[in-house]
């Protein structure tokens, strides 16, 4: 009797396997890549908008008749903060821009304070209007850091 040679799985299906393999391998490798990114930006956005100086100079620009007029109520941050944030336990200092919308417009908030025993105080707080170039200082009161 004679014996007959079959050969493996790999070598009767290689030209369409090798293929296959190496490219599923590395679109799962760049999927990977891809999410880490998109997840280390969330992460790093996520934690920004929880620091307090962002929340409280967009609900401070919200009530501003001015302003409303002029890009519309429901105002909401349009991209990125640029800018820098430093929190040292109760002190820090931020100064930063926001691209802002509402309704009827866009504009960027800036904000520069300090952080005094947990609480921000605001050296400059204003929005500058895209289309006009108007700036709308948004202190009620001249806050002057000396006074701290």
């Amino acid at each position: 009797m004679s014996e007959q040679y079959q050969k493996n799985w790999f070598s009767r299906n290689w030209p369409w396997a090798l293929p296959l393999g190496c490219c599923s391998g590395c679109l799962i490798f760049i999927l990977l890549f891809v999410f880490g990114i998109g997840a280390t930006i969330f992460g790093v956005v996520s934690k920004m908008e929880e620091i307090s100086p962002i929340d409280d100079a967009i609900e401070i620009a919200n009530k501003n008749e001015k302003l409303i007029e002029l890009i519309g109520d429901n105002i909401e941050t349009n991209g990125f903060p640029n800018g820098n944030i430093s929190v040292n336990n109760d002190n820090g200092d931020v100064d930063f821009s926001i691209p802002i919308k509402g309704e009827k417009g866009e504009a960027t908030l800036i904000v520069r304070g300090i952080r005094v025993n947990k609480e921000w105080v605001y050296e400059d707080l204003y929005v500058s209007i895209k289309e006009t170039g108007e700036e709308i200082n948004l202190l009620e009161k001249e806050k002057i850091l000396e006074s701290i």
